[in-house]
């Protein structure tokens, strides 16, 4: 990564209170173990931050290489992918799933029942390819805990991480379940990334990893970003928490021992990649960029533009829509577009930003925002959970605006 840059329009003083806010509110009380934080404008970096312990109990120190389990940050990465293929013609936005997923065809909306005895009707139409790039697809994740679809998720394991599952077997339990709600009717987090996942390997006739370092990882460089970490980097993988109900950690992840230090079965789309800031900055300069970067282009700048419109129906935000018990955004104002949460209205967030910035984080409190009217790109990474433990994303917008010198409009 390059230096920092004094020339970026904002004020290195006030960046640093970021870090000071980061280790007094949460690093040094123990919340979070440790940091990195980026700040990229204007095509420069403006601050980088390495912060507090990667690994608490064997006191190795937050590095700016440190590799980390991205969860749900792997979604915009899937949804480039996927529209790589829209791009050449091979499957549109409006083609019904059932297209491609046959056994699909008829799929009820849940009415009754449990596992095995649910009652159903037809769908009002059918699930379409847009639904599962902005979540109206009625599918669901099993952790939502709210409904007797989503016991049944977690009956058959749907779409999780353990060894012998695949995307073929998670394709073929979804068949046998009923959606929440008709599709585009409601928003719900779900699934519908991994299934996003394995119609890019059935529609490309490569499986899903392959194409994914084929054609983003390995034409933008991000050496480090994966669906596991290698033999020879695993000394760099965090360990990751999750939070007590007294406020303190407990190790969750175990980077001794991890699942991720090898392949797994299932390639997930939704939430299975690790990353680096470094690794990120360069995915997030590619779209920011209108889909080319260095010389390597994924996508035009019109779908870079396309993906990071609303397109909940109505022009709806979130909360209007949303049946999820859980999101990684839950503003008012925010929409949804193909892959990320897009802003709409700044006086409904109630915290700095632009009208189309767009943003996503992941399970374990990792964050993202791109400001294309501002040139910024934030990239926050540390390894809690969940990420809806502390407030720490609003904070940390705030942070990050209050250090501007200069606007652009």
């Amino acid at each position: 990564m390059s230096s920092k840059s004094p020339a970026a329009g904002m004020s290195a003083s006030r960046l640093e209170t970021i870090d000071r806010f980061l280790l007094s509110r949460y690093i040094d009380p123990g919340r979070i173990p440790g940091a990195v934080m980026l700040v990229a404008r204007r095509g420069e970096i403006a601050h980088l931050s390495t912060l507090g312990m990667a690994d608490v109990e064997r006191r190795k120190p937050m590095r700016e290489d440190t590799i980390f389990r991205i969860y749900s940050m792997s979604k915009p990465i899937t949804s480039v992918a996927f529209m790589m293929l829209v791009e050449q013609g091979m499957v549109a936005l409006d083609d019904p799933v059932e297209r491609f997923i046959p056994e699909w065809k008829d799929l009820g909306v849940y009415q009754g029942g449990f596992m095995e005895t649910f009652r159903t009707e037809r769908p009002a139409r059918p699930m379409l390819i847009v639904d599962l790039l902005r979540h109206t697809s009625g599918l669901t994740y099993g952790f939502q805990q709210t409904t007797n679809v989503d016991a049944a998720y977690r009956k058959l394991r749907v779409g999780e991480r353990v060894q012998g599952a695949t995307l073929d077997a998670m394709v073929r339990d979804l068949a046998r379940l009923p959606l929440e709600f008709s599709p585009g009717s409601a928003w719900n987090y779900s699934v519908s990334t991994d299934v996003l996942g394995y119609l890019v390997g059935k529609i490309s006739g490569v499986s899903f990893d392959e194409f994914v370092r084929r054609n983003i990882l390995e034409p933008l460089g991000m050496t480090d970003t994966g669906f596991h970490v290698a033999a020879a980097k695993r000394e760099r993988l965090a360990a990751c928490y999750s939070a007590t109900p007294n406020g303190a950690m407990m190790l969750f992840d175990d980077p001794a021992n991890s699942p991720y230090l090898e392949p797994p079965t299932l390639f997930s789309g939704g939430g299975g990649m690790v990353s680096t800031v470094g690794d990120y900055l360069r995915f997030c300069r590619m779209l920011i960029l209108g889909g080319t970067l260095d010389g390597a282009q994924l996508l035009s700048p019109k779908t870079i533009q396309l993906m990071t419109l609303n397109h909940l129906p109505g022009g709806k935000d979130l909360p209007a829509m949303s049946r999820s018990l859980f999101s990684e955004v839950t503003y008012n104002g925010v929409g949804f577009g193909l892959g990320f949460a897009v802003t709409l209205d700044t006086t409904r967030t109630m915290i700095p930003g632009s009208v189309g910035d767009y943003s996503w984080g992941g399970a374990a409190s990792t964050y993202f925002w791109i400001d294309p009217k501002e040139e910024l790109i934030a990239i926050f990474m540390t390894q809690l959970m969940p990420s809806s433990t502390y407030p720490i994303r609003r904070e940390l917008r705030t942070l990050v605006y209050s250090a501007f010198t200069e606007s652009n409009g």
